[in-house]
């Protein structure tokens, strides 16, 4: 499963950016390292998701510069990114519901590397095997999300964009989605990661960023924040919001 991508750097300069007329990035500045994993952390409502759709794309910042390898790239559309080897994998399993998996997989793929990108994802997720002619919409949420990452490993991005990956899956499919992860990182790739487990997203990170309120209220080293306090240094307002620490 080893391979090695062209490693890059994604800089985030002074962005603010937001919906309608709510504001929900200040002035934000981050860097993601060349083959790095950087893990976003912080409670529901802090900017997490904004945050990547701003990395991918998907949302155009009202201030600010997004930097690749020192390349403006604001103005480019989500597709544009691509391209250039960016991967945003949202949360909800990003499939084609009424499409079959192999389908799914085929739309990944580059023209005439059709089935060579099935077997790719096969290797990988070898359940996806066993369903390739199945609707990708009657899977469980755990096969979706494998379908929904296989697309990381089909791609060959140098940036993956990783959005509550393990939201409302079983233990065994998070270990499984985790370890993908992590071998997608050995190879180069730079990964950032915004999810609720914590602990697993820590153990994964070299690099770790909390945000409050669509700010960064803590940036530094994973181990360092590992040796924190999340809740009491942190994650301000209800507790109740904040992300699940104990698990794996």
């Amino acid at each position: 499963m080893s391979r090695e991508v062209a490693p890059a750097e994604l800089t985030l300069e002074e962005i603010t950016a937001g919906y309608d007329r709510t504001t929900v990035l200040r002035d934000l500045d981050l860097t993601v390292s060349p083959a790095s994993v950087t893990a976003v952390l912080g409670p529901n409502g802090a900017g997490k998701s904004t945050l990547l759709k701003v990395m991918s794309g998907v949302l155009r910042p009202t201030a600010g510069r997004v930097l690749l390898d020192g390349e403006d790239i604001t103005r480019l559309a989500p597709h544009e990114r691509v391209r250039k080897g960016i991967c945003h994998i949202p949360e909800g399993h990003a499939v084609y519901r009424t499409l079959t998996v192999r389908d799914n997989l085929r739309m990944q793929a580059v023209r005439g590397g059709e089935n060579v990108a099935i077997g790719k994802a096969v290797d990988v997720f070898p359940v996806l095997g066993r369903k390739l002619e199945q609707a990708a919409g009657t899977m469980s949420g755990g096969e979706q999300q494998m379908l929904a990452m296989a697309r990381a490993w089909i791609r060959e991005p140098r940036i993956i964009l990783v959005d509550e990956a393990s939201l409302g899956l079983a233990p065994r499919v998070v270990e499984s989605i985790f370890d993908f992860l992590a071998q997608l990182a050995t190879g180069g790739t730079s990964l950032v990661v915004v999810d609720q487990f914590v602990a697993r997203a820590l153990d994964l990170a070299d690099r770790a960023h909390v945000m409050t309120r669509g700010e960064l209220s803590f940036s530094g080293s994973a181990a360092e924040l590992r040796d924190r306090d999340v809740f009491r240094d942190y994650v301000s307002g209800d507790p109740g919001n904040a992300p699940e620490v104990g698990v794996g």
